[in-house]
């Protein structure tokens, strides 16, 4: 979508590092939209200023190195922070102390680990995929990880309201949802749309990643919850949470 972007302002032909030298400049860089406070549509409550900062300051004194060890690739990201955001989401489990954590996006497993290492032992992460973790390249976890029935996948695709249908009974009872997807402007907005269809029995907190990415900007910005930007103690590419029923 991005690239659609660009080129519709600067010509098919164009190249954006041209035009934006610091994508030159700075490895990895990507464009982004600073967007002024009187735009956006909520505001953090008192719970979620008190549970990001809580879960900020738990995060320095998180060490991944158990995470790190299982991994075939680098850098090592897990035990970066900040500028990833594993550290703090062990920090946030620590704080929330969930029953249920509801995870979309199970890919690697760097994110289901750093949760499951300070979970409760009468709790559970069941995390959503389209794809069996087996089949995820660099993927760490391993059939040892589900043995205890704390870390459950599910591989179903909750953008369908069909599907959603199943699982319902299951996610009104989360506390603590992480939204990790495919960032392409389409499909994190249909699982706002698809939550919004969820009668919580508990009150939820949701992280979102990647939310100062390009596709993500608009998709932010108009959530209508109370939110809270933790980029700075998280992702370097976007850290969100929200106060769903705030």
């Amino acid at each position: 979508m991005i690239q659609r972007i660009l080129n519709k302002i600067f010509g098919n032909n164009s190249n954006q590092n041209t035009h934006f030298p610091v994508l030159n400049e700075i490895p990895g860089a990507q464009l982004s939209v600073i967007v002024p406070t009187e735009s956006w549509n909520a505001y953090p409550t008192d719970r979620l200023l008190d549970v990001g900062l809580t879960a900020a300051q738990k995060a320095r004194s998180v060490d991944h190195t158990d995470i790190v060890s299982k991994m075939k690739e680098y850098p090592h990201w897990p035990n970066m922070n900040p500028g990833e955001h594993y550290k703090l989401l062990t920090g946030l489990v620590q704080v929330i102390q969930p029953k249920l954590i509801i995870e979309i996006g199970t890919a690697t497993g760097y994110s289901s680990l750093a949760m499951k290492k300070v979970l409760a032992p009468d709790a559970k992460i069941v995390s959503f995929d389209i794809v069996p973790w087996k089949q995820f390249s660099n993927c760490i976890l391993q059939d040892g990880d589900f043995a205890d029935g704390r870390l459950v996948q599910e591989i179903a695709d909750l953008t369908q309201i069909s599907v959603m249908d199943k699982y319902r009974s299951l996610l009104e009872m989360a506390d603590f949802i992480f939204i990790d997807a495919a960032k392409d402007g389409i499909q994190e907005q249909v699982f706002i749309d698809n939550f919004k269809t969820v009668k919580f029995a508990t009150k939820p907190i949701f992280m979102f990643d990647d939310i100062r990415l390009w596709n993500m900007i608009k998709i932010w910005n108009q959530l209508d919850k109370p939110k809270l930007d933790m980029t700075t103690f998280g992702h370097w590419a976007g850290t969100g949470l929200v106060d769903w029923e705030g």
